[in-house]
This record gives structure tokens, sequence and C-alpha cells, in this order.
């Protein structure tokens, strides 16, 4: 089962993405891993990419392909697996559609985690992380036992730069001008699903799971 995820930055498919990977015992893939980890280890397809990055460039759509066509070609995808943050727009999905026509493949559901951007913004605004350790917290939903203090380690919770509010809506403008199409481009082809993603985080995946086990 091959499976993309859209949402908007915050709509909370990183999170079903996981969930799914670990239901069905397959890889939850994001481009933001399989570039640290091609970089890391040095590959060919990393260094190029570290070329684009370095520079502060976007990394070309056919590089971006390349290196997503090589960590699904690895034996553990053999069975499906769930793309996050891949593809971002109609020409990477474009691209990605073609080369898997290649090998006469196709993705089989393109999942839409759908929340209004005024839930995003309340969700998103609502994160604390701690300095110290990294952990998160929600001043509604996953509250510490002492305001302001990380529960693990003591540390101090802060409201980072990409949670405030401004920095939300930007990155929401951006979503709805480049990634939204994706939901047209996917219905087009017959394989967009859409769930209602202002949900309790189970409830949303049992809904996306009967959707793919239906």
């Amino acid at each position: 089962m091959k499976i993309v995820m859209l949402g908007a930055p915050g709509a909370g498919k990183g999170t079903q993405a996981k969930m799914l990977a670990d239901r069905y015992g397959i890889p939850h893939i994001s481009t933001g891993d399989i570039f640290r980890y091609n970089i890391k280890n040095g590959t060919a397809l990393g260094m190029e990419a570290k070329t684009y990055m370095d520079q502060g460039k976007l990394v070309p759509d056919e590089l971006t392909v390349r290196i997503l066509l090589d960590r699904v070609a690895k034996e553990d995808c053999r069975d499906g697996y769930v793309l996050d943050g891949f593809p971002r727009t109609i020409p990477q999905a474009e691209v990605l559609a073609g080369e898997l026509d290649k090998i006469s493949d196709r993705i089989d559901f393109a999942v839409n985690v759908d929340v209004p951007d005024e839930n995003i913004v309340r969700r998103m605004g609502g994160r604390r992380a701690c300095l110290s350790c990294g952990a998160t917290y929600h001043v509604e939903y996953a509250k510490p036992a002492a305001d302001g203090i990380c529960d693990r380690c003591g540390g101090e919770l802060v409201l980072r730069d990409d949670d405030r509010p401004e920095t939300v809506k930007s990155r929401l403008a951006v979503y709805h001008e480049q990634t939204q199409p994706l939901i047209d481009y996917y219905e087009k082809a017959g394989v967009l699903r859409t769930v209602d993603g202002t949900q309790d985080i189970q409830v949303v995946f049992d809904d996306i799971v009967r959707i793919l086990e239906g």
C-alpha cells in the first residue's frame, strides 16, 4: 500500500503517517529524513543535494524525486510506504507519477487531513517546547504539571518562533498557494480521500483505516 499524506502544516498528518506505518509495517518516509540520511552518509545523491542546500537553494524536483525513488527501492518498501511531506507541488507529483509509471507502479491513496486554518493557528500557537530537553506540551491538550516548567527535566517552556501565529499564517499562505492544488490533482487521479482532522487523533486514525481497508 503506497500512501501520500496531505494536509496543512500542523494538521497532524505526520502523526497519522507514523501510526499508519506502525499498523501496516511499512516505512514512514519524510523528505527531510532521507535528505539528512543521504548527506550524513555521504552518498552521491546526498552530496548533490547538499550543493544546493549549502547555497540556500531549494533542491530541484528532479533530484528530490531521485532521492525519494532511491529510498522506496529499498527492501523494506516492498509492501508499501507512507510519504510525509512529499510531493509538495504539482510538478513534484507529476515527476513522481511519471517515474512510478515507468516501473508499472502508482500511488494507491492520497489522504488529506483537513483542518481549518483558524484551528491550526490556535493548535500551533498553544504549543510549548522545553529549551533544555526538547519535550513538547500544549496549553490546552497536554499541559505540564507546573505552568511553564518541563515535567521531564524542569527546563523552561517557550513558544517557538515557528509556532507564533504570524509565522503559522505565513506558512499556511504558502501551503494554500503551492500544496493545496495537490488535492485537486489527486482527486482527478481518483485516489484522494479526505478525513476531518479536527477530531481526536485516534478518531482521525480510525477514519483513515476504515478508508484504507474499506
